[in-house]
């Protein structure tokens, strides 16, 4: 579930990119993904170690009726606790 609500802020995020520098193709993103701090339902915050794996999959599917279909996501394992946009193949 978390890594679904998480590939879909990251095609979003690249969505907003795609937009604002009106790109028409984006061949490769690549991210870098640290452990994600997640709260939700009332219950505290908790640190959750994503699944690249799993994580591909949900971008897949988040990003299949979008410009970004065909676009490589490169998922790179970092320290700390967040996630990053750090470079994009576009056009």
């Amino acid at each position: 579930m978390h890594d679904f609500l998480l590939a879909k802020e990251i095609v979003d995020e690249v969505l907003k990119i795609v937009e604002e520098k009106k790109l028409s193709k984006v061949s490769k993103v690549k991210v870098e993904l640290g452990q994600i701090a997640l709260a939700h339902d009332g219950h505290d915050e908790h640190v959750e170690d994503i699944s690249i794996e799993n994580l591909m999959f949900g971008i897949e599917g988040v990003s299949k009726n979008t410009v970004l279909k065909n676009t490589e996501f490169d998922i790179e394992k970092v320290e700390g606790e967040h996630w990053k946009i750090v470079s994009m193949e576009a056009e």
